[in-house]
């Protein structure tokens, strides 16, 4: 592209549109767990809220649910987030290509392995059949993990 500054002419290259730090997103987090129902399910609604489109997310399991667990439906709507409609998805090997990052809870060995691709393992407890107290406190605990993943992302 030209353009006409004082009289010159400068050349000047277009920049590409979509990428890192370039109105795409800066860096992929795939969040796993056994059926993304609760785990996974909570924290990429919490990173897509923290992350406010500077990341992108997904979230998968290795054997998924029919649905997203009610305790945690109940305790992500105290925070104003709805993942009542959301449906559990099965993990492919596309998603941990597609991720920078991949962020499994409980899975174990059946999340697949990338070369290249960042692996972080949160110990949390399964939400599923659980009192909304111990729920609220994964949920806390989620998003304080998520905070400090975001805050590394945005460094890099």
């Amino acid at each position: 592209m030209l353009q006409a500054e004082g009289g010159d002419l400068w050349l000047l290259e277009e920049a590409p549109r979509s990428g890192p730090g370039l109105g795409g997103p800066m860096a992929n987090a795939l969040f796993v767990c056994l059926h993304n129902a609760g785990r996974s399910q909570m924290s990429q609604a919490l990173f897509e809220r923290a992350g406010g489109g500077r990341h992108g997310s997904r979230s998968a399991g290795t054997t998924p649910g029919d649905g997203v667990h009610p305790e945690v439906v109940e305790v992500m709507a105290e925070l104003g987030i709805d993942v009542a409609g959301r449906r559990p998805r099965r993990l492919t090997t596309e998603d941990a290509e597609w991720a920078d990052v991949v962020v499994t809870m409980g899975c174990g060995d059946e999340c697949p392995y990338v070369p290249g691709t960042r692996y972080v393992d949160w110990d949390l407890p399964d939400p599923k059949g659980r009192p909304v107290e111990e729920v609220r406190a994964t949920r806390d605990e989620i998003a304080a993990r998520v905070e400090d993943l975001i805050e590394e992302l945005d460094r890099a």
